[in-house]
């Protein structure tokens, strides 16, 4: 009973990191267009490393030992480098809806992952309802004529297998060290590589930069670098990795509504009867069983 009540909170922190990570491409994209790739994407985690450093300091946290510091390098590179930056690129030339669509991969590459770094063995019902949802998302991205990649779509492809892997080694050292732990620390480690590209992407002309620009900013600073990553490292901590990532099949279709409400992109029928197939879908694979392999 205990454990059941574990995973039901697990998959509510779950299901709260990903509302707020649906906001992370419209933000992107507007603050991309007053601010640029670099400082958007890299830039969110230096004022990010300005709170946890505080955080990490006022409760003294201990360091991470010499092997957490190898999977936090992973984490790292996956959510704090390579995700944020791909993103803004290619928010600079793709609609929210584009983007959405092919995050939707996200749950097949964490919950591969898993299998690698966590040992965990997903029935072949999880397969089968993790499969349906990257169908469902597929025919959708047929609908809106996405069939012909270009070099932004193997953007935002590479930045779904970075921060798979990235999702992955995070749930699992989540278990260790905590989930807030995980990400601040990444950000830490992440911060000495940052500095010097993003001061030289500083110019005057942010300071006249509307307020939706600056909010959009903080919010990817704030939320999705930092405490989105709480609660999603804490869902796949308590949840299980495998079982928690399928909710992110939910999370292309909220960023096409949120899209619609701050950036007045339409949402047509279609895009409310494929997401009702992808709900079922998490659905299933919430309930599928997931086994651990045996230590040796």
């Amino acid at each position: 009973m205990q454990e059941s009540r574990k995973e039901k909170m697990g998959v509510l922190l779950g299901l709260l990191g990903v509302i707020c990570f649906s906001l992370t491409l419209p933000a992107t994209s507007v603050a991309v267009e007053y601010f640029g790739t670099t400082f958007v994407g890299l830039g969110r985690a230096v004022i990010a490393s300005i709170l946890v450093a505080i955080i990490l300091i006022g409760r003294k946290e201990k360091l991470p030992s010499a092997r957490q510091f190898k999977s936090l390098v992973i984490v790292s590179l996956g959510a704090v480098l390579g995700f944020p930056l791909l993103t803004s690129w290619a928010m600079t030339s793709l609609p929210v809806s584009h983007g959405a669509v092919e995050l939707a991969l996200l749950p097949l590459a964490t919950a591969g992952f898993a299998m690698m770094r966590a040992g965990e063995m997903p029935s072949l019902k999880f397969w089968l309802s993790s499969i349906a949802g990257a169908l469902a998302v597929i025919i959708y991205a047929i609908y809106l004529g996405l069939g012909q990649l270009h070099i932004a779509d193997f953007a935002l492809l590479a930045a779904v297998v970075i921060l798979g892997l990235s999702y992955a080694e995070g749930g699992l050292l989540a278990q260790e060290i905590g989930s807030w732990q995980v990400i601040a620390w990444a950000i830490i480690i992440a911060v000495p590589v940052l500095i010097i590209p993003v001061s030289l992407n500083v110019s005057g002309e942010m300071l006249h930069a509307p307020l939706k620009a600056w909010i959009s900013f903080l919010y990817l600073a704030i939320v999705s670098q930092f405490l989105a990553y709480v609660a999603w490292y804490g869902g796949m901590a308590m949840g299980g990795i495998s079982r928690v990532s399928q909710i992110q099949y939910l999370q292309p279709f909220l960023m096409i509504i949120f899209a619609a409400l701050f950036l007045h992109e339409s949402i047509s029928v279609f895009t409310i009867v494929i997401a009702i197939a992808v709900v079922l879908s998490v659905i299933i694979g919430k309930n599928a069983s997931i086994a651990k392999k045996a230590s040796i």
